[in-house]
């Protein structure tokens, strides 16, 4: 039975008039006529429950009259022209899972008396925004029978849409009669608020320019949910749900591929597409635009395709097809940038790092770093640029290559050269005050520095020199190219102590590679010989090339004994036994330790002879001579009281003798006396900041509480030694810990 001929009948059987029913339920005689003669659509859930309550209709009876004006919603829906239809859905989404169940959850929250729920999705140009609106709105269209209506606002528009605008569209589309609809932008948007408070309707304003745009249209109480999309973050909208879309996972970039392209599927393909999917930088409009291209040219391969992406200068022209390409979606954000914004944005590809913070920010453009961040904050805003932890940034690899060519376009050669070449010699002057902080002779910030980094403490500039390693070691090799040898010289040498924080970092082979070249350029020959030594020990321990650290240390000591240089033979036999040791020639490496320990007690250098016990107990170790090894460990503790050694030498040289005590113990049985060395070693561990450091007393703790038969702690133990370990040069002693931790297993 048709709903208004249904309501006619209920209003008879209860004998009353129109008027007593429009008194009854506050609905007009003029409604409740039209509808009874069906001249309109479907009543709104709150019109048509009134009306219910009014006629006293309860269960099965309610449940149809319900049932006819949700077919007569459709019906009339179907049979007029739809406005703000949601764009087509790609058959081929993948992912975004926890994101959906967000929008699913938020969408369950929703009540008739409660505030709309409103979800802000945001992120870079090309994530996939709309398609997860879209496929959200589709998954929940079943929730939402009053239609599901989408406004491209035109965020990012020269002229985007305005509120007015859009509420015209909703009004329109929400079939309200045009000559109801107001004749400002402010009636306008009230009337879309109130229409909506009725309806169960999913609302996808798509493209947001700002909260300005926006607050308008978002309606208060009702039983709808807004889904918002924008490149912004749109912080100033409060009490709304934020989804930040990421670019994909490795293995949803290679399922899109395989979806679209026939190609990818082929299991042999397999690595090429890894390849292609990196290439894109997982990025959905360029993995898109990708496979496209490949769909579409029947002859080609994922190798060929490969090939196009290869070369980062042309990347960016491969990733376009008819009228979609990767640039032109980050070229709309890039329009909006105010003209400090547009010059901080392509300089900020000279940065030769992952990511950076605001201080060479402010370098590249000559602000100061205050400046700068508000500069970064609009980038951010605008999704060309992400956060990295609280005050870090990073490009997207793809937005990284439309700067760069921003860059080429828009300022001359010689003036990003003059760029390029501020940044890096601000890099390594910075490094160089930063360093200094851990050697012996200078340890404090040099007099009238007033560097744009807070570097007032040892620990300050060791989280710089850290944070800013792929920045610094990029601006020593641009040093290097360009024949500042004394420059890369003096910021190595600067590095020195601070590298004993960081021993498993493979970057000190490049360092000490780069000034042992620089210093055999030099006049001064003793450098050549200090750096030879350096390069040796980064050889050796922190990339394991054990034949090459040798070699170097070879040449390190012939030199020495040229120049008669007994310090620099010390060391460089020091770093020699270093290598045997490594390498397994146990007896070689303890001669060796032994006689650079009497070079360097014969010429006063107490660092290195206090050193040499650390390496001699350990060759001894490796013999199975544990307690002579113990003597040495102990003679470091007795000689670094006795010998005038600098605070932090002294905490290293006494950190190394703990642990190694300790491990000499284990190795002994005495096991509880291991505990109370590891013990004590663990402070000094924890002030010393090196993690191996920190993993060998653990180990040490873990193997003893294993030989107590204390199984529980001596895991906890050797599990918090493995993650340290791992990762770094000290992956050689995983093993080791993998091994005691399968014999507690076991």
């Amino acid at each position: 039975m048709p709903l208004g001929e249904r309501l006619r009948e209920l209003r008879r059987t209860t004998g009353m008039t129109m008027e007593q029913l429009s008194e009854a339920s506050g609905v007009s005689v003029r409604a409740i006529s039209d509808m009874e003669r069906g001249h309109i659509r479907a009543p709104q859930p709150r019109t048509l429950a009134a009306l219910a309550e009014a006629l006293r209709v309860t269960g099965a009876e309610r449940r149809r009259l319900e049932e006819d004006a949700r077919a007569l919603r459709m019906h009339t829906a179907a049979a007029r022209p739809r406005l703000c239809e949601p764009p087509r859905a790609v058959t081929d989404f993948v992912g975004r899972c926890a994101e959906l169940d967000l929008v699913r959850h938020a969408a369950e929250t929703g009540s008739d008396s409660s505030p709309v729920p409103v979800v802000v999705v945001h992120g870079q140009p090309g994530v996939g925004k709309t398609a997860f609106a879209v496929r959200a709105a589709d998954l929940l269209r079943d929730r939402f029978p009053d239609g599901r209506l989408h406004v491209d606002l035109r965020g990012v528009d020269p002229e985007p849409a305005t509120a007015g605008e859009a509420a015209t569209m909703l009004l329109k589309a929400l079939d309200v009669n045009p000559r109801r609809i107001g004749s400002t932008d402010e009636e306008r948007c009230s009337q879309v608020r109130a229409t909506l408070r009725d309806r169960r309707c999913l609302l996808v304003l798509d493209n947001a320019a700002d909260e300005a745009q926006l607050r308008p249209l978002l309606p208060g109480a009702g039983p709808g949910l807004v889904v918002v999309t924008s490149r912004r973050m749109l912080g100033g909208l409060e009490g709304v749900l934020r989804i930040g879309l990421a670019p994909l996972e490795p293995a949803e970039s290679a399922a899109l591929l395989r979806a679209i392209a026939g190609q990818a599927a082929d299991p042999a393909a397999a690595g090429d597409v890894e390849t292609v999917s990196r290439l894109c930088g997982h990025l959905p409009l360029a993995l898109r635009i990708a496979g496209t291209r490949l769909a579409n040219r029947s002859g080609w391969t994922v190798g060929n395709l490969v090939a196009r992406l290869a070369d980062a200068d042309r990347r960016l022209a491969n990733l376009h097809t008819g009228d979609t390409g990767v640039a032109a979606a980050f070229a709309l954000s890039h329009a909006q940038l105010s003209g400090t914004g547009a010059a901080l944005f392509r300089r900020l590809a000279h940065v030769p790092g992952a990511d950076f913070a605001a201080p060479l920010a402010g370098v590249l453009t000559g602000s100061d770093p205050y400046d700068a961040a508000d500069r970064l904050d609009e980038l951010v805003e605008l999704g060309l640029l992400q956060h990295e932890g609280a005050d870090r940034y990073r490009f997207h690899d793809l937005i990284r290559l439309f700067a760069g060519e921003r860059l080429r376009v828009e300022e001359p050669a010689g003036m990003r050269a003059a760029t390029r070449t501020r940044m890096a010699r601000w890099l390594l002057e910075t490094t160089i005050v930063a360093g200094r902080w851990f050697e012996p002779g200078y340890g404090c910030l040099p007099e009238g520095w007033d560097g744009p980094v807070p570097l007032a403490t040892l620990e300050e500039a060791g989280e710089w020199l850290q944070a800013e390693a792929g920045n610094w070691l990029a601006a020593l090799r641009i040093a290097a190219e360009a024949g500042d040898d004394q420059l890369v010289v003096d910021v190595a040498e600067a590095l020195h102590w601070f590298s004993d924080t960081m021993v498993t970092w493979p970057g000190w082979y490049e360092v000490y590679g780069l000034s042992r070249t620089a210093a055999a350029r030099l006049p001064d020959r003793r450098l050549e010989v200090v750096h030879l030594n350096y390069y040796s020990w980064a050889a050796t321990t922190c990339v394991r090339r054990l034949d090459e650290g040798a070699r170097a240390a070879l040449a390190a000591r012939r030199l020495a004994v040229e120049l008669g240089d007994v310090k620099e033979e010390a060391w460089a036999l020091q770093y020699l036994g270093t290598a045997l040791r490594f390498s397994g020639r146990f007896e070689e490496a303890l001669d060796a330790f032994r006689r650079a320990q009497h070079l360097a007690d014969l010429v006063g250098d107490h660092d290195g002879y206090l050193q040499l016990f650390q390496g001699i107990g350990l060759a001894l170790m490796s013999l199975g001579r544990h307690v002579e090894a113990l003597a040495e460990f102990r003679s470091t503790l007795r000689e670094v009281r006795l010998r005038p050694v600098a605070p932090r030498p002294a905490l290293g040289a006494t950190l190394l003798a703990r642990f190694s005590v300790a491990q000499a113990l284990v190795e002994l049985g005495r096991w509880r006396e291991a505990i109370r060395e590891a013990e004590l070693a663990m402070p000094l561990a924890i002030e010393y900041g090196e993690p191996g450091a920190l993993g060998h007393v653990h180990l040490a703790i873990g193997m003893a509480r294993a030989g107590l038969g204390a199984a529980a702690e001596a895991r906890s133990e050797l599990n918090r030694a493995l993650e340290l370990f791992q990762g770094t040069a000290h992956e050689h002693v995983t093993g080791e810990v993998r091994s005691a931790l399968a014999a507690l297993r076991g």
